[in-house]
């Protein structure tokens, strides 16, 4: 059911103090690009009869050369197209009527716009005497094409992935999302870069107020660039301080489409094959687009299980780390014998042991991300065997050690966000230094710090941990189980979406 409240957003551009604030004119341009080998500038006739002289303005690259040629240059030295005009007003009336082959024509009478424009991929028709200019669009379409999604793997989903172009991205979402209530506000950060960064949501469906807060806050965000997600996200988040991630990323647009239709807001960076999506909960980050096409058993089970993996990756280290330090009536007298007895010939406590691996497995980890895939695969394979087994036969350290260690690892690899990864792994070091410290005693008050941390963190006004703390009933059936899509009929209430029913 679609509400008709409209919704007031604050302008997605701010007014602030001019950057450039000399008249339009070709001359300041040039002043402005000077030693700029890619600014282009030519001189012509309106109508080739010598009434009035144009500049027109391009940054080679950003343009397309032909389009400037056939769409741009040729229209304006036709005579039958200048109709007379012998001033510069006629004249731009006459462009502004069609003269010019393009579809999107803007009247610019700020050198800022003007600038913004010519940078973004414009071609600009400049009127001196005026101090006025016409930009048409003429975007070079060199770019990557649409490939499939590197990180995450489509079984039974769309191919397609975001690309750097953000007009490619928009209409990537757009042919899946279908509706005029899809809404589009576009931003500008960075004073030096200017970059593009869009905003959508899907008008009745995602909350009025998160929204407008979003848009503020892209508003308030005063940087030279914005050439990565980082400097957005600790500007837009309500926690940067925190290690857990508060956006949700996504390289495909079947899954930021499925976001936006929840109730949720959706951001697009020119020149980042990213989705940012907001706000989220913990629970987010622990689910795979995948889940909503297989059965809601198999869902279910694999759900449970990436909880599992999350459990021993968190606390595996840190539990046998405690155990084999402080509590040792607590292991089985055959496994307890089996320990001791590869713990003689080791020189090192267990500590150190567990210590040295999990640097060893973030060091092997970080060496198969940065190198070439053949060689990182290959480092990583060798790595892990050779070094492994070349350590217990010198019985540096034991095999049980390196069994928790790799467990762990192993474990964390099946959380299906990077980003929780990272924070998971210093998690892991934060519990196994607390066991070192005070045994099971210190791995409980690290757990309770965790949960006060991560009930402390909340999402555009939305907790974190939700449905665990939202106050409603069986939080955690609902955190770990898929119902049935007939019984699934409203969206989370936790975004407090004006239309809450998805389904009849």
């Amino acid at each position: 059911m679609y509400t008709n409240e409209q919704q007031t957003l604050p302008p997605p551009h701010p007014r602030r103090t001019p950057e450039y604030p000399a008249p339009v004119s070709a001359q300041a341009l040039r002043e402005l690009f000077a030693a700029c080998a890619d600014f282009e500038t030519r001189q012509i006739d309106f109508g080739l009869d010598g009434k009035l002289s144009l500049q027109v303005c391009w940054l080679d690259g950003l343009v397309s050369g032909e389009a400037v040629t056939e769409d741009v240059l040729r229209p304006l030295t036709q005579s039958v197209r200048a109709g007379g005009a012998d001033d510069e007003g006629a004249c731009i009336e006459r462009i502004l009527h069609g003269a010019v082959y393009r579809c999107s024509v803007h009247l610019r009478r700020d050198l800022d716009s003007l600038v913004a424009d010519l940078t973004h991929g414009h071609c600009a028709v400049v009127f001196s005497r005026s101090r006025a200019a016409l930009t048409f669009e003429l975007r070079a379409r060199e770019s990557r094409a649409v490939s499939e999604p590197t990180l995450e793997k489509s079984l039974k989903g769309a191919k397609d992935s975001f690309v750097e172009t953000l007009r490619i991205n928009t209409s990537l979402v757009r042919r899946r999302v279908c509706t005029p209530r899809l809404k589009l506000a576009e931003s500008t950060v960075g004073r030096k870069t200017h970059t593009r960064v869009a905003v959508l949501f899907v008008e009745g469906v995602a909350a009025p107020e998160i929204v407008t807060e979003l848009i503020r806050r892209l508003n308030a965000l005063d940087v030279d660039a914005l050439l990565g997600v980082g400097t957005l996200e600790e500007a837009v988040v309500d926690a940067p301080f925190s290690p857990y991630p508060q956006l949700l990323h996504t390289e495909r647009p079947d899954r930021f489409a499925m976001h936006l239709l929840d109730g949720r807001v959706g951001l697009l960076i020119d020149g980042l094959p990213l989705g940012l999506v907001l706000p989220v909960t913990f629970a987010e980050f622990m689910k795979v687009t995948g889940d909503g096409s297989v059965h809601f058993t198999v869902a279910t089970l694999l759900t449970l299980l990436r909880y599992l993996a999350l459990s021993l990756s968190m606390l595996l280290p840190a539990v046998y780390t405690a155990v084999a330090m402080y509590h040792q009536e607590m292991i089985p007298t055959r496994l307890l014998l089996s320990i001791i007895e590869a713990e003689q010939s080791v020189p090192f406590s267990t500590a150190l042991e567990v210590l040295g691996m999990l640097a060893a497995f973030s060091l092997l980890q970080e060496a198969g991300l940065r190198l070439p895939d053949p060689i990182g695969d290959t480092v990583s394979i060798i790595g892990a065997l050779i070094v492994g087994q070349a350590a217990v036969e010198a019985r540096v350290v034991s095999p049980i050690a390196i069994i928790v260690v790799a467990v762990s690892g192993i474990c964390c690899y099946t959380l299906p966000s990077q980003d929780m990864g990272f924070a998971v792994r210093l998690t892991r070091l934060g519990l196994l230094l607390a066991a070192i410290a005070g045994g099971l005693f210190g791995v409980g008050v690290g757990c309770c710090l965790l949960l006060l941390h991560l009930g402390d963190l909340d999402s555009f006004g939305r907790n974190y941990t939700a449905p665990l703390s939202d106050g409603r009933p069986w939080g955690v059936l609902r955190l770990l189980l898929r119902p049935p899509r007939a019984w699934d009929k409203l969206r989370d209430p936790q975004l407090r979406t004006p239309d809450r029913r998805h389904r009849l």
